[in-house]
């Protein structure tokens, strides 16, 4: 099976009759038996020519291990083609994990006061673009990156792009802006993933609950039509949001997460930073900064995504590297694989049928 497909726990729906099982061990004490008895009639009707004295013991032994597989090899065959279509009577089931096929990526990059802090060398914000540039680098050339740049409010930097030098280009643009609106980085990258969403971007950044004000009728419809999908289910696109958690303006992050949800969208948090945090001195003013998990690990599990920290910039690099093996894979499906364990099982037995049929003409 291929490096990109993966298959786990093997059940069987009606696993009583792998007892059946049993008879592959009565079997080959009967072929052994059939073997003994059909070399004891050879052995007296016979005359038996002696070949080979020239040859040394280790020879004559090797010869023999060689006449005996060729011998045997198509009983071995029908006898393992025999055990599979037993397995495949008792209906084998198992979890195959598929390539998710990402088409699109929205990297959603915090660059808020708080990701110039060093406890990550040099800072945050310089790891994190360094890390999220050789992600970018790693990924299949088919798939379309694009970037949002976070802090009081959220932009679209780069468009998503399979051109990977200008999405490199557009990481290493971003500056430390005051402000972190995280919730409204997740909702401009929604709807650059998706722009038929369904989701009124200006009045949820704005936080305005009057009825929309657009006279764009199919976008009111596209809104007023949506219909929830499960969580996860959205394997074509994906967000990497890359923060140290702390939001302060803006929608609310586990409502844009919500939102994600909802359309299936998986979103994975890095987050970068420590608990310790460390201290900064903007214009006379002290404060400590520190990485904030728990909203960043609620909405990894809201979107079925996974949360990562990161801690140094040791971490990063392990974190992007385990995280393209995370988009390369979609979920696990368990799935009925009788067909394959019945197809394997008469290939078994036809080859071997064939090999006893060239070999000496008749059927074992």
């Amino acid at each position: 099976m291929p490096d990109n497909y993966a298959l786990r726990a093997l059940t069987f729906l009606w696993p009583d009759l792998l007892w059946l099982l049993a008879a592959v061990p009565l079997l080959i004490a009967l072929y052994l038996r059939l073997i003994r008895r059909r070399r004891e009639a050879d052995s007296r009707h016979a005359g038996l020519a002696v070949s080979g004295a020239h040859a040394s013991a280790a020879q004559r032994q090797l010869s023999a291990w060689r006449t005996a597989l060729d011998d045997h090899t198509p009983a071995i065959l029908l006898l393992l083609g025999l055990a599979a279509l037993i397995a495949a009577i008792a209906r084998p089931h198992a979890m195959i994990v598929l390539p998710s096929r990402v088409d699109a990526i929205i990297v959603a990059l915090d660059t808020s006061g708080s990701m110039r802090a060093t406890d990550v060398k040099p800072t945050r914000l310089a790891a994190a673009q360094a890390a999220v540039k050789r992600f970018v680098e790693a990924q299949p050339s088919q798939v379309r990156i694009g970037v949002v740049s976070i802090a009081a409010t959220a932009s679209l930097v780069q468009s998503p792009t399979d051109k990977r030098d200008d999405v490199l280009r557009a990481i290493e643009r971003v500056q430390l802006q005051p402000g972190s609106a995280l919730g409204s980085g997740l909702v401009i990258a929604l709807t650059t993933l998706l722009p038929s969403s369904g989701i009124d971007a200006e009045k949820i950044i704005s936080g305005n609950n009057a009825r929309p004000r657009t006279r764009d009728w199919a976008r009111q419809a596209e809104v007023h039509n949506f219909k929830p999908v499960a969580p996860g289910s959205n394997s074509g696109a994906a967000i990497v949001l890359v923060s140290d958690g702390e939001s302060n303006t803006g929608p609310e992050l586990l409502e844009a997460a919500k939102l994600a949800a909802e359309r299936g969208v998986r979103v994975f948090a890095v987050g970068v930073g420590t608990t310790e945090g460390a201290v900064l001195n903007v214009e006379g003013w002290s404060m400590r900064v520190r990485l904030d998990e728990a909203g960043l690990k609620k909405i990894a599990d809201m979107t079925r995504g996974e949360y990562f920290r990161a801690g140094s910039d040791t971490d990063l690099k392990a974190i992007y590297k385990h995280l393209s093996a995370k988009l390369a894979l979609g979920k696990g499906r368990e799935t009925e694989i009788t067909a394959l364990f019945t197809a394997l099982g008469m290939g078994l037995a036809l080859i071997a049928v064939m090999l006893s049929i060239l070999r000496s003409n008749r059927v074992l």
